[in-house]
């Protein structure tokens, strides 16, 4: 078959096998479509599909057809990152900066610990960090990777339990955007390549420049080109950070971090989302399941997938119930918020891609990393369900 003739059987299974899982499986409840497309990217992966049936693997996901995929998957997460950017709301964390920054904080901050100590317990045995990490780079990575919040996941579940709009929901964005920055943050700490140092402040200071003429020349455009004009700043952007070390990511996080949301029509803001999760998404979860290995053995992996999800809970709620004893919250009020804050999904999935590309993980921790990232984002609406059904005035109320 001709390499076009391949690609579009790679695609046909892409978007069928998670489709006809989520539809006649009905897992919507405590496994959204986008949950089972990254399961059915595990399935179709090397580690399960390539070894069941390695001539066909061979056959429909060969060098070429990859290669194809992967172009499509890099646009694809650039989209939804800079997406993510965009919805930060960091002048609502301001005004409610005491409250928001001392969630936000213990939200991040605690789970990444526990994620940390998880960490140095994988140092202790071979085949996990990754071959050009430094130990504190692979430490810091997994912590982060375990406290990680996935705020655009986070906006989806809100709105299938219909708090978005509300007190808590706002709430609850607030502090992951907080948290959202502080990812990004950290991703470039690590990611600090001092023999490149100086084409990374070059392209930092150039960025700052740029982006100040960029949200003068927005407000001045039509609406129409507005789109346009970001989809443009957005390739530019993450040529820079590529270019200077930093990694395509951080560069669309930023594109979009400096936009404001107001720039754009909310609703039609919200169809570019669901289109990029319908349309190219899925090649990005193709694309991941791909690089899942299994080479120190699946037990192991899965056992290490169980740590780092107890560390990423457990961390979590921690850090949120603490921050509910100095807020005073009401009772209630701290578990369903710290089981919202859990979702992880798509952004710790893109960090850890970032983590694996640079060599700071291993294909073992990322497979191990990408199970937890599921499980955790699994239990988030049969835990917080049945909570808000029993504590419907919290959802109104403000804090």
């Amino acid at each position: 078959m001709s390499t076009p003739e391949t690609f579009l059987i790679a695609m046909t299974i892409i978007f069928s096998v998670p489709w006809l899982i989520w539809r006649l499986g009905r897992t919507d409840y405590y496994a959204p479509l986008v949950v089972v497309q990254i399961l059915a990217g595990i399935v179709l992966g090397p580690g399960v599909l390539g070894r069941a049936f390695p001539d066909y693997y061979a056959l429909v996901f060969n060098p070429a057809v990859v290669q194809s995929l992967n172009g499509i998957a890099w646009w694809a997460v650039m989209l939804f990152v800079m997406i993510a950017g965009i919805e930060l709301d960091l002048k609502k964390a301001w005004a409610h900066r005491r409250e928001s920054g001392i969630t936000a904080g213990l939200a991040l901050g605690t789970p990444l610990l526990f994620g940390a100590g998880a960490a140095a317990v994988l140092l202790g045995f071979d085949g996990w960090r990754g071959e050009r990490a430094m130990t504190w780079q692979f430490v810091l990575g997994v912590g982060m990777a375990c406290a990680v919040t996935a705020l655009p996941i986070l906006i989806l579940l809100m709105e299938k339990l219909e708090v978005l709009r509300q007190p808590l929901g706002q709430r609850i964005l607030r502090y992951a955007s907080l948290d959202d920055v502080a990812i990004w943050g950290v991703l470039a700490l690590i990611l600090m390549d001092w023999e490149r140092v100086g084409r990374q402040l070059a392209f930092l200071a150039a960025f700052a420049v740029a982006a100040w003429l960029y949200r003068r020349l927005m407000p001045r455009l039509a609406e129409r080109d507005r789109w346009y004009v970001a989809l443009i700043w957005l390739a530019a952007c993450a040529f820079g950070a590529d270019w200077s070390g930093l990694h395509f990511m951080v560069g669309a996080f930023l594109a979009g971090a400096v936009m404001d949301a107001e720039w754009f029509d909310q609703q039609r803001m919200d169809l570019l989302r669901h289109h990029v999760l319908l349309v190219v998404m899925p090649v990005f979860f193709l694309s991941t399941g791909l690089r899942t290995t299994w080479n120190v053995g699946g037990e192991a992996v899965f056992l290490v997938a169980a740590l780092l999800l107890l560390a990423s809970v457990v961390g979590k709620l921690a850090g949120v119930h603490l921050a509910g004893r100095i807020l005073r919250w009401a009772p209630g009020e701290a578990s369903v918020i710290g089981w919202l804050l859990q979702t992880k999904a798509l952004i710790m999935i893109i960090f850890s891609n970032i983590l694996l590309d640079k060599a700071i993980i291993s294909s073992e921790t990322f497979t191990a990393l990408l199970l937890m990232a599921v499980a955790s984002t699994m239990l988030t609406v049969p835990r917080v369900a049945p909570k808000l059904a029993r504590l419907g005035a919290l959802v109104r109320r403000a804090a």
